[in-house]
């Protein structure tokens, strides 16, 4: 909602009555949705909450809260701000934990809140102490594990015991679910609602943005001719270190290749060290973090996934409307997103061997390209909409809300 709207609240704002305890009807009454992140970029799962927010119905106010992650949550805060949603970074950050349960109780009454959504395992454990201490149900959002670092898989382990207390749990895929499931949630608790992808994600290839990425690779390799891309953190569990590996194979069978990375992360050093001993700095760009990617995808002639753990990926979503066939490893959700032979092809993980055989086998096939190309974006558009989430989220909190009713 953007500020200063209102969107029929109910008449009597003098009575000190908890709001999940009203009946909801969509005609008369305003519920209001937190989502409180950790975001230090506008990723995948800032991406997913802010398409939520856009796409639910008229009846549900969101706001947004983040901590401040050393001051890197201003991109996605602003994002929230430019759609009119209302978003605050938060003072206080862990270690400082009582405090920022505190504070997140002192917005939520603030801001009047009926539901709180979470999203990782810190805003999960902090949103769940300061929900239980306002009074209102809390909806957490499994995005993924990663499992990248110790200090991380400590962190995943205190999430799982968080999640088996929360009012409701989303996995973003069959498979995330099937996760907390495994990791005790009560199956009554688990919804399976797939991520999504909106209009702007449908973009049409440009020559001008062709040449501006085939110049990338310099001027001395004027040869480059094919153009491989991902998108991801550069971190441990995207498997980046593998495409790498497999690039060096395709450029040695494919002079003409040339490797696209979208995306920042911890490892950017050690895979530009990788890429040098690999002599593949000519063949082998990384193209930073970026806010306009699909401007960049539809110029692609092919996507590559080649992640050990995936939730249900955004990019993957993002190159299916882009119109790509995609080459990925068949782990977590990406399954439920690449039709083998259908939409794309599917890969053990960590095999950069198999990784670079689909690769060349594509780009040596135009055609099927092209065909798997157009049934990725048909799926796309078909099943995983911001309009369809949006529904399903809405279902699950009026249930939600209801329950405490």
């Amino acid at each position: 909602m953007k500020k200063g709207e209102n969107r029929g609240r109910p008449m009597n704002e003098d009575l000190k009555v908890a709001p999940s305890s009203f009946i909801l009807h969509p005609s008369s009454f305003v519920f209001r949705v937190v989502h409180l992140m950790a975001s230090p970029f506008l990723g995948g799962p800032e991406k997913q909450m802010l398409g939520l927010a856009r796409h639910l119905p008229r009846d549900v106010e969101s706001s947004f809260l983040s901590f401040f992650e050393r001051g890197l949550a201003h991109a996605f805060l602003d994002e929230a701000r430019r759609h009119g949603f209302e978003a605050l970074a938060l003072r206080y950050n862990t270690p400082h934990v009582f405090a920022c349960i505190d504070e997140v109780a002192d917005e939520l009454r603030r801001l009047r809140a009926d539901l709180l959504t979470t999203s990782g395992y810190k805003p999960d454990f902090i949103g769940w102490r300061a929900a239980r201490r306002v009074g209102i149900p809390i909806v957490a959002v499994s995005h993924g594990w990663t499992a990248a670092t110790w200090k991380v898989r400590c962190y995943e382990a205190l999430d799982r015991f968080v999640l088996r207390h929360v009012d409701a749990v989303v996995g973003v895929s069959q498979a995330q679910a099937d996760k907390v499931r495994d990791a005790g949630v009560d199956s009554a608790k688990i919804h399976v609602i797939r991520n999504g992808i909106g209009a702007e994600s449908i973009v049409e290839p440009s020559v001008e943005v062709r040449a501006e990425m085939l110049g990338w690779f310099g001027p001395a390799t004027p040869n480059v001719s094919s153009l491989i891309g991902a998108a991801g953190r550069l971190s441990p569990e995207k498997g980046f270190a593998v495409l790498v590996d497999a690039a060096a194979i395709v450029c040695q069978q494919r002079p003409g290749a040339g490797f696209i990375v979208f995306g920042d992360g911890p490892l950017r050093s050690e895979l530009e060290q990788l890429i040098a001993r690999r002599a593949l700095r000519s063949r082998f760009v990384l193209a930073g973090f970026r806010n306009d990617l699909n401007r960049f995808l539809p110029n692609l002639d092919l996507a590559v996934m080649p992640s050990f753990t995936e939730g249900l990926p955004v990019a993957l979503l993002e190159a299916g409307a882009a119109g790509l066939a995609s080459v990925a490893t068949n782990v977590g959700g990406i399954p439920e997103v690449i039709a083998d032979g259908v939409t794309g092809c599917l890969v053990p993980s960590g095999d950069a061997e198999s990784l670079a055989r689909r690769i060349v086998e594509l780009l040596d096939d135009e055609a099927k390209r092209r065909v798997w190309g157009r049934a990725a974006r048909e799926r796309a558009v078909r099943e995983f909409t911001f309009a369809a989430m949006g529904a399903r989220y809405y279902e699950l909190f009026r249930k939600v809300l209801d329950r405490g009713s």
